[in-house]
């Protein structure tokens, strides 16, 4: 079995998984900021946090992930306020629309779900370790890291730090890529604003520290993988390193994995463009959960993802490619007996899609292994070579694959449906299909062409595709 791989974007290198502890691999992953919706940039990266997770699942890796909802920044601080309604009050909602778009799209929930509000006291104990060791000031009531105390500064991101002012500092919790500043720990309360009566004096975590409170407080001094969008690795994740090192004298994070930028229609995705779309806004344009997984998971993760209309095109006849292939080899009567050929041939697809996915996450090398399989076997039942034995053998090896890729399931109007969308055509299930292609054959039998004709119009309207093959046999399949 090939070893595991993944580009260290501290090292900027590949390097060997090597857990602290065997068999057990501790991972943050950065979730949403729920001052709103998701967007399906946020959603490029959690899936590919997904994938990488049901990957090292699949190695037998017992995975203790940990993902944060960002539910105190600037915004959402001045949007609560503006609402006149608590932090928690407008967040609810937002918190409760992710965990319905992570279900949409198949994402595995993680063992840990944290809310930066509930861990105010453990960022407070953070910032007082970092005050004991002399690596904060305070200026009107807020507490800032001095990043000149911390001479590693820099290291992820590659940043100049040269001709850099000392003491320089900014307050937002977002501000200007490649301006480096001290950044804020606390701040100090606002008026109109929620705040924390603390032992550190009244007022809100910055942005920063919660990720680094949280990160240890549940996974440990140093962590195994720490993932994010590259939008993130500055100025988040280097504040992150500067202030968990710094109180610990340890390493933070073995492997720090970024996952590209999503652009749309080859620009960056923006409103002000209107070319800023949600999840809600995809499904509301007819697009199906497993169309947008397949698509957002089909382009390896350090390389930038062109999302347009021809991809998602391409993408749902993938996946209706693959359900296709399963369903005919769950179907379709083939000639008694078993191939050890064919049975190689299906071993060898899921070592290189294994394969595919140790080195560094290739799932477009993974996904060429499985529709190699695809087209092999499919050529095979056309010449009348595949035999029935072997067919369980095939299923299983998509079975496992689709452990990863999560796209087989028959389940897109259920998850529609959840959240509110109804389909244009209910999809019928493969058991129905086979109980009124029967129906079909019979009328066929007993000479009632019109009722043969009503239900092969049936099932045209309700995407199927029947095809009646020389030897007499019926095949179909989803348009």
């Amino acid at each position: 079995m090939t070893a595991i791989h993944l580009h260290n974007t501290l090292t900027n290198r590949l390097e060997p998984l090597d857990p602290i502890r065997k068999g057990e691999v501790h991972m943050y992953t950065c979730g949403p900021t729920v001052y709103d919706f998701a967007h399906i940039g946020n959603f490029r990266t959690f899936v590919f946090q997904d994938v990488l997770r049901r990957f090292l699942q699949s190695r037998k890796y017992r995975v203790l992930q940990v993902m944060n909802l960002t539910d105190v920044d600037d915004r959402i601080i001045q949007k609560a306020a503006a609402a006149k309604i608590s932090i928690r009050e407008y967040t609810e909602k937002y918190v409760q629309a992710f965990l319905e778009d992570m279900d949409a799209l198949h994402l595995e929930a993680p063992e840990e779900l944290v809310r930066a509000t509930d861990h105010i006291e453990d960022m407070v104990a953070l910032i007082e370790r970092l005050q004991k060791k002399g690596l904060t000031y305070n200026s009107e009531g807020s507490i800032y890291y001095s990043i000149a105390k911390f001479p590693h500064y820099g290291r992820l991101s590659k940043i100049d730090l040269a001709g850099m002012k000392t003491g320089v500092r900014v307050d937002v919790d977002q501000y200007e890529k490649e301006n480096a500043r001290d950044f804020a720990l606390w701040k100090a309360p606002k008026p109109g604003e929620h705040f924390w009566e603390t032992r550190i004096g009244p007022g809100r975590p910055g942005w920063h520290i919660e990720c680094s409170a949280m990160a240890m407080k549940y996974l440990g001094d140093t962590l195994d993988i720490h993932t994010g969008g590259v939008d993130l690795a500055f100025p988040h994740h280097e504040n992150e390193i500067a202030q968990s090192e710094a109180a610990t004298g340890h390493p933070f994070v073995r492997l720090w994995l970024h996952a590209e930028h999503l652009i749309i229609d080859g620009e960056k995705m923006s409103k002000s463009l209107g070319n800023f779309y949600t999840l809600r806004d995809l499904f509301t344009k007819g697009h199906k959960p497993s169309t947008i997984r397949f698509l957002l998971l089909s382009v390896p993760y350090r390389r930038q993802l062109n999302f347009t209309s021809d991809s998602l095109k391409q993408a749902e006849s993938s996946v209706a490619r693959l359900r296709n292939f399963v369903s005919r080899l769950k179907a379709e009567q083939f000639p008694a007996g078993s191939s050890a050929d064919i049975r190689k041939r299906a071993e060898k697809a899921e070592t290189d899609f294994d394969a595919g996915l140790a080195g560094d996450l290739n799932t477009a090398l993974a996904l060429a292994a499985v529709f190699d399989l695809v087209r092999d076997i499919n050529t095979a039942m056309d010449r009348g070579e595949f035999l029935q034995q072997d067919a369980p053998r095939v299923i299983a090896a998509m079975e496992k694959v689709d452990g990863i890729l999560a796209v087989l399931a028959e389940d897109d109007d259920e998850k529609l449906a959840k959240l509110g969308f109804a389909p244009d055509k209910p999809r019928i299930s493969p058991e129905q299909v086979e109980a009124l292609i029967e129906e079909r054959n019979a009328a066929k039998k007993r000479r009632d062409f019109k009722r043969s004709d009503d239900i092969r119009q049936q099932l045209a309207d309700s995407g199927i595709i029947v095809e009646d093959t020389k030897d007499g046999s019926v095949r179909w399949k989803y348009k």
